[in-house]
């Protein structure tokens, strides 16, 4: 695997728009054309070379790694569909939006926006998640339709805002409005659980170890059960090296409300009991 470095030579007092630098875009160029790249940096244009010292060489890169990266470094791995990006310190926001394939790993903390309507791929963080974690852009209605998202910490409101397709796991605690909105897919929560979990969901699952603060009045409490698929997919995640896989033997009664009847009404929340 070849790997090229980038690192910050100073943090930037404007955002930077890392959006074009993706292992396909710049494996069939020189480190010349890597160098004089232009990257939109508040209202001007910055060349690559005058942000960040580069460590190797671009041709047949197929791994990025970004060092001493911080929050103003916004749209890291934007529409990535091959390849793996590496963030060795944390990242502003829309990190992973539009991906199609691929991974990305953030040693530290994203802000909001993370996993923007995702396609497919991989990311991990190892830090915590700002709001609308695997939402849609603003005024669209389709948020994140598969791969897999993993964060390690906590995560803010309106996590899975729109989701469509996919895994959201939060190992840590989340906001408010946890899955809103939502017509498909599933979303795992380890810790606490803000209020208002599911509103206006359609379709999907929420599982969570914590039942929300406050639990909306549009969801029907339908009492406990025992499920069988929920061992079945906790398994399933044990290539994710995730503390729910270590659940699968436990987590298998819960208690589930079904909602939100104030939209569709075929999703559920799942507590564990």
């Amino acid at each position: 695997m070849s790997h090229l470095i980038l690192k910050l030579k100073a943090r930037s007092p404007q955002r930077i728009d890392a959006s074009g630098l993706l292992p396909s875009n710049i494996a069939s160029g020189s480190r010349d054309d890597l160098s004089n790249r232009m990257l939109p940096v508040g209202n001007r244009n910055i060349r690559l070379a005058d942000l960040f010292d580069i460590e190797g060489s671009p041709e047949g890169v197929d791994r990025l790694v970004f060092q001493g990266a911080t929050d103003c470094i916004d749209a890291i791995g934007k529409g990535l569909e091959s390849g793996h990006i590496e963030v060795e310190g944390s990242a502003g926001s829309y990190l992973g939006m539009q991906m199609k394939g691929g991974s990305i790993r953030v040693q530290g903390s994203i802000d909001a926006f993370g996993a923007l309507e995702l396609k497919n791929g991989r990311i991990e963080v190892l830090g915590n998640a700002g709001d609308f974690l695997g939402a849609a852009l603003p005024g669209n209605l389709r948020g994140m339709a598969g791969g897999v998202v993993l964060i390690r910490g906590n995560a803010g409101d309106r996590v899975g805002d729109h989701l469509r397709r996919g895994v959201l796991i939060i190992e840590g605690n989340v906001g408010a409005y946890l899955g809103s909105r939502m017509t498909a897919g599933t979303i795992l929560v380890r810790g606490s659980v803000g209020p208002y979990a599911g509103y206006a969901m359609g379709r999907g699952t929420l599982l969570c170890v914590e039942g929300p603060t406050e639990m909306l009045p549009t969801f029907k409490d339908c009492g406990t059960h025992t499920l069988g698929f929920i061992p079945l997919l906790l398994k399933s995640l044990r290539p994710y090296n995730t503390v729910f896989a270590d659940l699968s033997g436990r987590l298998s009664r819960v208690r589930r409300y079904a909602g939100d009847y104030s939209a569709l009404g075929k999703g559920e929340i799942l507590v564990a009991v």
